[in-house]
């Protein structure tokens, strides 16, 4: 009698992939799509995972794309003021919508509905990235400089990146009424003022999320014909939701949205591949090995697994050894104590 299963790979059977597997040495990435040398220009952008993402590209001596450097600052004061946390200065790019009203605002002409936020202190921020200069502005004029100069930036990330490294992190988001621009962060939380009339929430569905990512990856694509993009989901949790319900089941909607729509891109786009770092971080054979205490931040260990993952598949020269031996190194604790992570500010709202 035919067996359709008879033939399939170790790979595609849970109890040879996973279950008689070390949990260190689990790899679930499959016929990955590229490979990547490490003189191309790798540029990231995300959510609060992300960080970490281009922290250990840095240390695996990967050319890490950088377009805001701040040169002529100190070391301790580009570090303050958020310089190389990303390619650009951006902050946390949660969304779809959010990456999208970005390339908007770069190549279309977009001009945002609200320029800048006032803090308690005074002091002006940038709406769609509060947290990034933690001084602030003392200007509306100065913050819109500001994001002049940092447009530029962003434009060159999108121009000129070889391979840009997404992550994708919420579905749900706070809404201009007055143009549907969308913040990493909801008015009233670090600066602004919440009014009802002016702004309203959203919880992004699998079909917009589709929408605002395809969209995005043309453009991009349209500006940059040589570029690939490698998606990842966020495995770290929602830490508050404005939904009327747990923040674990809310968590697990926005992480099922994100996962199905970076599926929908891989079968839309051959020069786009997602990478499981998700998978590696919440799956179920590593028995929450992964997480901090807290069951939210992702560990040394986790990074680690995805970062040797990550070298084994898409290094064009895996066998390296400088490469392999930074994969192993133990990583400094002041790494995890500071990510910049704008949705951290909510729980500061209620200790």
């Amino acid at each position: 009698m035919s067996n359709p299963y008879s033939t399939i790979n170790d790979y595609q059977l849970w109890r040879r992939s996973v279950a008689r597997v070390e949990t260190h040495l689990f790899d679930p990435i499959v016929n990955p799509r590229f490979k990547i040398d490490k003189d191309v220009k790798v540029a990231t952008a995300g959510s609060c995972f992300a960080q970490h993402i281009s922290r250990q590209i840095q240390r695996i001596g990967f050319r890490y794309f950088i377009t805001e450097k701040g040169a002529d600052l100190s070391d301790a004061e580009r570090s303050k003021r958020n310089f190389g946390v990303f390619s650009a200065r951006y902050g946390n790019i949660y969304t779809a919508r959010q990456l999208l009203q970005l390339f908007e605002e770069v190549f279309e002409d977009r001009v945002p509905a609200e320029r800048a936020w006032l803090r308690k202190d005074g002091k002006f921020v940038d709406p769609y990235r509060p947290q990034i200069e933690p001084d602030g502005y003392d200007t509306i004029d100065a913050v819109i400089e500001a994001r002049r100069a940092h447009l530029e930036a962003v434009r060159s990330v999108f121009l000129d990146s070889d391979v840009l490294v997404f992550t994708l992190g919420l579905t749900e988001s706070w809404r201009s009424k007055a143009d549907g621009s969308v913040f990493p962060l909801a008015p009233g939380v670090t600066a602004g003022s919440f009014d009802p009339s002016q702004y309203e929430f959203v919880n992004f569905t699998v079909e917009e999320v589709d929408r605002h990512m395809s969209l995005f990856l043309t453009k991009l694509k349209e500006v940059n014909p040589g570029v690939k993009v490698l998606l990842t989901v966020s495995p770290v949790p929602l830490v508050a939701t404005y939904e009327n319900r747990n923040v674990l089941v809310s968590t697990t909607y926005s992480k099922a949205v994100l996962r199905v729509v970076a599926e929908q891109m891989l079968s839309r786009f051959d020069w786009v591949d997602y990478f499981p770092s998700y998978e590696i971080i919440t799956g179920s054979y590593a028995g929450g090995l992964y997480y901090e205490d807290d069951y939210r931040e992702v560990n040394h260990l986790g990074v680690a697994h995805v970062m040797r993952c990550f070298v084994r598949n898409y290094v064009s020269q895996p066998s390296d050894e400088p490469v392999a031996k930074a994969t192993m190194l133990p990583v400094p604790d002041v790494e995890y104590q500071n990510v910049v992570c704008d949705e951290r500010e909510i729980d500061m709202v209620r200790p």
